[in-house]
């Protein structure tokens, strides 16, 4: 696990997902929480920012011409350097206020299994940003950190970190890595396959805003049932006449197919993971189970589909959504 002498102890850490920025301080933890969105102007020339975080979320597939909305990450890695960059000058004089913050020495949450040229864009956003000492910490282990699981004991653990861009498995053992592998799919993956089901199987066009929030209130019909029919109304565009069109869909007689196929593609890799353990750490696996971290750990029928397929207990931590800042800031405050 990564450790500090107190007089190099990092005083910020970043989790930099594909659908939140979150910047956390050691004497305060988690600052700033907002999209990982910028909305740049002056396309052709030198692009200049508009908007960042959340005064960019509404902006999203309504900006005319002259505006673009952007991501840096895709995937759970870093695509655009100049976007990240932006974003992170615009979030940590916001998280910090008047606290002097350049050449701080920052922590960075980034996918275990990126590759060295991923991480060298990753810290060369920070750079250009100003934050030039900072160190790359793998998602696993700020997450299996912020789950409660105590690292430095000789026992395994396996962890499922359902982020927006990618779904990584990871089993750890005394403060690192044993074994890790990706699926570079998670909730954004989900958005998208609802977004598809709805237009090869109504013929009606959703934007990616709409599907996020169909899933997000799938989420919620599952957790409260109590009064509830499970029918939601669904505006967008009818792909025949072309025209503004709604209808009204059954979550439970629908998107459980959808969400079934998404967790299908979780389990094999948790399985690909479970087959690679070497027999000690699966007699601890067994003994305590797996752990679903991030904010795709809540989509329902996930738990109990990890469950049957797996024969293991399977449990969802406390806040899954913030398990990487929690567990960024326990490294801070060592």
């Amino acid at each position: 696990m990564v450790s500090f002498s107190s007089w190099m102890r990092p005083e910020l850490a970043i989790d930099f997902g594909t659908a939140n920025l979150r910047v956390i301080r050691r004497d305060a933890g988690v600052v700033f929480d907002e999209p990982s969105l910028c909305c740049f102007t002056d396309l052709a020339t030198a692009p200049r920012l508009v908007a960042a975080g959340a005064a960019a979320q509404p902006m999203v597939d309504r900006t005319p011409r002259k505006l673009a909305v952007r991501r840096p990450l895709r995937r759970g890695v870093l695509q655009d350097i100049h976007t990240a960059t932006e974003l992170l000058r615009y979030a940590v004089p916001k998280a910090l206020g008047r606290k002097p913050w350049r050449r701080a020495r920052t922590l960075i949450g980034v996918p275990a299994d990126a590759t060295q040229a991923e991480r060298r864009a990753l810290l060369t956003a920070a750079a250009d940003a100003g934050l030039s000492a900072a160190e790359l910490v793998p998602e696993p282990l700020a997450a299996a950190l912020g789950a409660g699981v105590r690292l430095e004991e000789p026992r395994g653990a396996i962890i499922v970190e359902c982020g927006a861009g990618t779904t990584e498995v990871a089993v750890l053992s005394l403060g690192g890595i044993c074994i890790t592998r990706s699926l570079r799919a998670g909730g954004a993956a989900l958005d998208q396959a609802i977004a598809d089901h709805l237009h090869f199987r109504h013929k009606i066009l959703i934007g990616r805003q709409s599907a996020e929030r169909i899933k997000k209130d799938y989420v919620g019909e599952h957790r409260d049932l109590r009064g509830s029919d499970g029918v939601i109304e669904v505006k967008g565009r009818s792909l025949i006449s072309m025209a503004p069109h709604s209808l009204h869909i059954s979550f439970f007689a629908e998107l459980d197919r959808v969400v079934e196929k998404h967790a299908t593609s979780i389990i094999r890799v948790i399985r690909d993971v479970l087959n690679e353990t070497p027999p000690e750490l699966s007699h601890d696996l067994h003994l305590n189970g797996i752990i679903l971290t991030g904010g795709g750990a809540v989509t329902p029928r996930l738990r109990e589909m990890i469950e049957r397929d797996t024969r293991l207990p399977v449990i969802v931590a406390d806040d899954p959504a913030l398990c990487v800042a929690q567990g960024l800031h326990r490294m801070l405050k060592g």
